[in-house]
């Protein structure tokens, strides 16, 4: 079990964040606002969560599904939250009714999973539901998302054929020792620039989800417009609960 953390260590951790940010947004010639901080909380505690909620921050991010519906209706209901990562389709319902507060699905790995989500969301009578397409720029077998060669097929699909969910971008995770950084990076670039052709989008409507702890600076100067930092906030986290999606 991991230690629990000092009071006030995570919203420190957040201010920092922050300030990183935004002089990296500074040294890409961004706006700092135009960049999305999302504090991943996986593993850990509603308490914790909400000291980082209570210093001012909104955007969380969960990644497994029976932790993050567990958690969500202990919390105020104006924070937005994510889902990060990828989803079986049989749990998509447990998802979208555990948290009718979920703003973005960071995981759109293929049309089944698409079509799922749409549906259920139709279902549900709520709002489109705004989503990234995952894209795989890593190469890694074992991770999910689509090749960068299949992202403007299922970006198409998401856009056209999925009226329940609104297309709002691309994303990826890279490797956890942030070697596949920044090559991942250019990857993910190439895909917008590729999808936003083929969609006749402006490239600032489509955003780029990249960059966690290790290179959160980097993605931002490279692009990003939301990037996912859960340790630099929170601390180690404890998988010894870990869940499967």
């Amino acid at each position: 079990m991991a230690a629990p953390a000092v009071k006030g260590v995570a919203v420190t951790a957040l201010r920092s964040v922050l300030l990183r940010v935004r002089q990296a947004a500074e040294r890409a010639g961004t706006q700092p606002e135009r960049v999305r901080v999302v504090a991943v909380s996986k593993t850990k505690p509603e308490s914790l969560i909400r000291q980082v909620y209570d210093a001012g921050h909104r955007c969380f991010g969960e990644n497994y599904v029976q932790e993050f519906v567990q958690k969500a209706p202990q919390l105020p209901e104006d924070i937005e939250w994510h889902f990060i990562g990828h989803l079986q389709s049989n749990k998509v319902k447990t998802l979208l009714d555990g948290v009718p507060n979920l703003a973005f699905f960071e995981g759109v790995d293929n049309e089944k999973i698409a079509n799922h989500l749409d549906r259920a969301v139709s279902s549900l009578g709520r709002n489109p539901l705004k989503v990234f397409v995952q894209v795989n720029t890593s190469g890694e077998a074992s991770k999910s998302g689509v090749d960068p060669s299949g992202c403007v097929r299922l970006a198409e699909h998401v856009k056209l054929r999925c009226p329940h969910l609104e297309f709002s971008g691309l994303m990826t995770i890279g490797m956890p020792d942030y070697t596949s950084t920044p090559e991942n990076f250019r990857t993910l670039s190439n895909c917008r620039a590729e999808v936003c052709k083929a969609l006749g989008m402006e490239e600032d409507q489509c955003e780029l989800s990249m960059g966690m702890s290790g290179d959160f600076e980097q993605a931002i100067e490279m692009g990003s417009t939301n990037v996912r930092i859960g340790s630099t906030i929170f601390g180690p986290r404890d998988y010894s609960k870990k869940q499967s999606n």
